[in-house]
This record gives C-alpha cells, structure tokens and sequence, in this order.
C-alpha cells in the first residue's frame, strides 16, 4: 500500500514539475499544487520535490514549516483563518475567536473529527480598515462579528 502511495506521489509531483519547471523558483508553486491535490504535504512528499529542483529536503520542509499556508500536517476540506494583528483585535477579534471556537468545537490549532474543518490564525490579510477579517480557503470575510460566523458556517455546509 505504501509503495503504491508513494509511487502516485512520485507521479505526481513529475506532473508538477512538467508544469512548473524545475527551477528553484517552482518551489512554492508545486508545493501549493501538492496541497490543493492532498490537503498536506507529507515528508515524503518533500524529498521528492527536493531531488526533482536539485535542492536539500531540510530547504523544502523550511519553505513548509514558515508558510502558514503551506503544511506537513492534514487540514480540513475548509481551512478557517482568522487574522491576529492588532487592528482586527481592536475590532473585535477575541469574540469572533470565541465563536468559531465554540461553533466547531475545536481550538485554533486544531481540525475537527470529520476533517471538514481546520481553525488557524493568520497574521495579516492585508484589509486591515475592515476587521475582523476571516479567510475561508480562498473566500474573504470582512467586519466578521460573532454573529455573522454563524452564518458564514452555514454557509460553507449549504452553499446556495
């Protein structure tokens, strides 16, 4: 089972670096398309990706582990950021914090049971006028207040 796994992961990233190049600066690129394709990037994943660019696997797992939006560790379908700098905790962010927590179960850090759902901070979305801002996988939400996550939660489970 292992070697067929690994085997589709050397398949696949090939297929990436074909698409991508295979020069340093596909680095990220392939490593997006890798979590998109398998919601982590696993070691061996890493190694590969390391001797297809001709770099160390210690640069890779480094570009994993300072990228907040890359990672090692399995996330849920809907990964829920929430920005932590001061603006949007001027504007209400513990509450919202609170919320989320408290509607999914789960801490910041941490992934429901079904895998549906991953809670994580982030440190800037770059809207700080409109805080407190909400990153839901690639879908912006401005001047979040506690009672809104109600309906953003919603409406991730049942899109119209």
């Amino acid at each position: 089972m292992l070697i067929a796994q690994h085997d589709k992961t050397r398949a696949q990233i090939r297929d990436l670096v074909a698409k991508h190049g295979c020069q340093r600066n596909a680095l990220i690129p392939i490593l997006q398309d890798i979590r998109d394709k398998n919601g982590q990037i696993s070691d061996f994943a890493m190694q590969t990706v390391a001797a297809q660019l001709g770099i160390e696997p210690s640069e890779v797992y480094g570009v994993v582990t300072f990228y907040s939006f890359l990672s090692e560790k399995p996330r849920g379908r809907f990964v829920i950021r929430l920005c932590r700098t001061i603006s949007c905790d001027m504007a209400g962010k513990e509450e919202v914090a609170r919320q989320l927590e408290n509607d999914l179960g789960i801490c910041f850090g941490e992934t429901t049971r079904d895998g549906r759902f991953s809670l994580e901070w982030a440190n800037c979305m770059g809207v700080c006028d409109q805080g407190p801002a909400l990153l839901v996988n690639e879908r912006l939400y401005t001047r979040v207040t506690p009672e809104k996550v109600s309906e953003i939660l919603d409406s991730i489970q049942c899109p119209a």
